[in-house]
């Protein structure tokens, strides 16, 4: 395996790896990896001749009070277990090589981003999108493997794809979770024990959504109660967002009736969470 931190020598790597005529598979991440990414990274290797995980904690996706400077990071775990699983290649630029001068163009997307996370997160998706035309346009995958639970992230990334013609095949794969429940994330690290107790009411307010949804319950009203009920229940539990919108358009509905995305943030002390579970409805 091998480890490069500048996009000459990558390229270089790559281009290679075309002229060789393999086919190319990413795992796009900011580090920190747990078995969330292990099965992204699974599949990957399964399905591309050669892999390559990028880790780089992105700061334009970050807004000025967020967590960009305490985001967790452990390189060495990181490539560890990469090399564990069998990645090829691990691309892990600085910010400054990533962003040599101020940044004067950045990639956008309307609409899509104007729910959910991005009607808390202002310019999140913007760094986002611009990170991720920058990492196709370094690593020129084949194929690039996202996770469910940022639900939101891999619709905008599947949209701008089809719109700015990129040739790459975005994957989505299941959301992991720990035994218990709780749905895999870097950002688990930051909870107490208390804490990470409490985080549980994010899974167990959407199973109860999803009873409610077995049982024939069709007003989308009614069941964002029966989550944001549930999660009140739990005390160091705050609400940020309870939707349930339209799976391809993100837009909130009322009558459910075509395939939808149940999705939901709670903040569990000073730490930000966000699971869903999509619905695809028959007829």
């Amino acid at each position: 395996m091998k480890t490069v931190d500048n996009i000459k020598d990558t390229r270089q790597i790559i281009n290679q790896w075309k002229n060789q005529g393999y086919t190319i598979g990413l795992v796009p991440t900011m580090g920190f990896l747990h078995d969330g990414h292990a099965s992204l990274i699974k599949r990957a290797c399964k399905e591309n001749d050669k892999v390559v995980v990028s880790i780089f904690v992105n700061p334009i996706q970050f807004g000025p009070n967020e967590d960009f400077e305490n985001y967790p990071r452990d390189f060495k775990k990181d490539c560890d277990l990469c090399r564990e699983l069998g990645v090829d290649l691990i691309f892990n630029p600085k910010a400054e090589e990533m962003y040599p001068s101020e940044i004067n163009t950045r990639v956008d997307i309307e609409k899509l981003g104007d729910n959910l996370c991005g009607a808390k997160r202002k310019g999140h998706f913007s760094g986002v999108c611009t990170v991720v035309t920058k990492l196709f346009n370094i690593l020129t995958p084949d194929k690039a493997y996202f996770g469910q639970k940022d639900a939101q992230q891999l619709a905008i990334i599947k949209k701008m794809v089809a719109d700015l013609n990129f040739n790459v095949e975005i994957i989505p794969c299941e959301i992991v979770r720990e035994d218990d429940g709780l749905a895999m994330s870097s950002r688990n690290s930051y909870l107490t024990e208390p804490q990470r107790k409490a985080a549980l009411i994010l899974s167990e307010s959407l199973n109860v959504a999803k009873e409610s949804l077995i049982k024939g319950e069709r007003n989308a009203e009614t069941i964002k109660k029966l989550i944001e009920q549930k999660i009140q229940s739990e005390p160091l539990a705050v609400i940020d967002y309870v939707e349930i919108v339209d799976s391809e358009t993100l837009v909130s509905v009322k009558e459910i009736s075509n395939d939808i995305l149940v999705a939901i943030a709670v903040k569990i002390g000073k730490t930000r969470l966000i699971d869903n579970f999509g619905v695809k409805m028959e007829g």
